[in-house]
């Protein structure tokens, strides 16, 4: 019989709107929640452990719940106020699952290639901006996201959903800059910087070699460890009055440059 929470005063509902929540509760149990049938579906074949799928049968049936996996999970089937206070979309899909978070330590990388292509953000904030660079790396299918001295957990509702659920297509790790420059270099990858000073125009350079594209904030750019340890630094030239873009734009015209080199190779 599948096992039903109906009141907000529930002790593990309580647990779970913390994962929700808060960052920390998210960091101590190990766990966080997965909104959404897309999304459940990409974290599972990400390989993602799932330990529990809730469930409000008035939006998500049996049916589709027997779709989304063929893996033996807690179900447990909730009530509609209980499902709203844990639901994250105004337009929801009536189903939210309760995930392990992965181990995002840069050993975990695991390069396949000769000619690696990664993207590399430092001090990343803003969920919407993370989202959209992990759906930028997805399209671009590159070799992994690293992601320097994090501001933002990665396991964010907000970072789930804007990325559509790219945080689980991605290889993804996380490290201080000395520690991915150290990689980077242990690994013979060159490292391009997007930045203002000393640079030269981004389509100028060869990025059909193992290659790590690296962008900072909007409002600081990269630190001054990524500036002295760049294989060269680039520039996006702009013909308006500021000179700064959105970090996922810049990164996506970078990404996309390195790929336009590659095919012709």
């Amino acid at each position: 019989m599948t096992k039903q929470i109906t009141s907000i005063q529930n002790p593990f509902f309580r647990q779970l709107v913390l994962l929700k929540y808060k960052s920390r509760a998210r960091k101590t149990s190990g766990l966080f929640l997965i909104e959404g049938e897309r999304e459940i579906k990409l974290a599972l074949k990400g390989g993602y452990d799932i330990e529990t799928i809730l469930y409000y049968p008035e939006l998500f049936s049996i049916e589709q719940l027997n779709d989304l996996t063929t893996q033996q999970l807690n179900i447990i089937e909730v009530s509609k106020e209980v499902y709203q206070k844990l639901a994250y979309r105004e337009t929801t899909e009536g189903v939210i699952a309760v995930a392990k978070a992965k181990n995002l330590s840069l050993d975990t990388i695991s390069i396949k290639t000769d000619n690696p292509l990664i993207l590399i953000a430092e001090a990343p904030e803003k969920p919407g901006n993370i989202g959209a660079l992990l759906r930028t790396a997805d399209a671009a299918n590159v070799d992994a996201v690293i992601i320097a001295n994090p501001k933002t957990d990665l396991y964010n509702p907000n970072i789930i959903r804007s990325s559509v659920g790219c945080v689980f297509t991605n290889q993804i790790a996380i490290g201080t800059t000395s520690e991915i420059i150290q990689f980077l270099k242990e690994n013979n990858i060159n490292i391009f910087c997007a930045a203002l000073q000393a640079s030269i125009e981004y389509y100028t350079q060869d990025f059909t070699k193992p290659t790590a594209i690296v962008v900072g904030t909007e409002a600081t750019g990269l630190s001054d460890s990524w500036l002295e340890n760049s294989t060269q630094n680039i520039i996006i030239p702009m013909q308006g009055e500021i000179d700064s873009m959105n970090v996922s734009v810049t990164a996506g015209i970078l990404i996309f440059e390195a790929k336009k080199q590659r095919n012709f190779l």
